[in-house]
């Protein structure tokens, strides 16, 4: 493929960045010399999905659109990489991590918007945005779960996408393609949002479970409407995602 080749290449960049932060972050954050290693795990959901799905990429170039989504699992990566030391968190070490998963969430509406005004919209950058906000909700959710904040159900919002997916490969017509949806996107940001925020000290339980399991209602309802619209146009091929 063409463009296997600037994508290794973006990848690579992308991982000497990851460690040019990492490795000063978690000693400023007095966790262990390993976290820069989890960072790099935790980077692998996105350069597996940069490399394997370029199948569905339409465009001659790789655009800058990607470039953004793969920016935002880098930051995703810093946060991902804290999960197996969540214990050793203390309140600035929280801090600093919800906001650059605040930061992550930010950047979450350019790289949709920068393929629509270049017109490098394609099947490929919507699935690699919508599988960053997978994991960036599945991280955060490890999160809480781990630091004790909720209970094990808080995984259901991180594992619903993986989920879904599961249930397309049963039923192919769940896995056609959505048509472009602010609610969907909008529900995506709250539910972010409202776990970067419970996973500061600046809520805690019962608030935190609270707050997590109406984000949680909507993130059901969301799935819920897409179904709804899948099975109803599921002999016509469902719609254009645009990311």
């Amino acid at each position: 493929m063409p463009l296997r080749r600037p994508v290794l290449t973006h990848l690579l960049a992308a991982v000497c960045a990851l460690l040019a932060v990492a490795l000063p972050l978690g000693p400023a954050l007095d966790l262990p010399g390993t976290y820069a290693v989890f960072c790099l795990l935790a980077f692998m959901p996105a350069a597996w999905f940069a490399l394997t799905r370029l199948d569905l990429h339409r465009a001659p170039e790789w655009g800058h659109a990607n470039r953004v989504t793969l920016l935002r699992s880098v930051l995703l990566a810093l946060v991902g990489g804290s999960l197996p030391f969540v214990h050793d968190l203390d309140a600035m070490p929280a801090w600093v991590l919800s906001v650059i998963a605040v930061t992550a969430l930010v950047l979450d509406g350019v790289d949709g918007w920068l393929a629509r005004r270049q017109g490098l919209c394609s099947p490929y950058g919507a699935r690699f945005d919508m599988e960053m906000d997978t994991v960036a909700i599945l991280y955060l959710c490890l999160l809480l779960w781990l630091s004790g904040e909720v209970g094990e159900w808080v995984l259901l919002a991180g594992l619903l996408r993986p989920l879904f997916v599961v249930a397309g490969r049963v039923w192919p017509w769940l896995d056609n393609p959505l048509p472009f949806s602010q609610r969907r996107r909008l529900i995506c940001m709250v539910q972010v949002g409202v776990l970067a925020v419970c996973a500061t000290p600046l809520l805690g339980p019962p608030l935190t479970g609270v707050a997590v399991g109406a984000a949680l209602a909507l993130l059901l309802f969301s799935f819920t409407v897409d179904t709804v619209w899948l099975h109803s146009h599921r002999h016509d091929g469902g719609g254009t995602n645009n990311g």
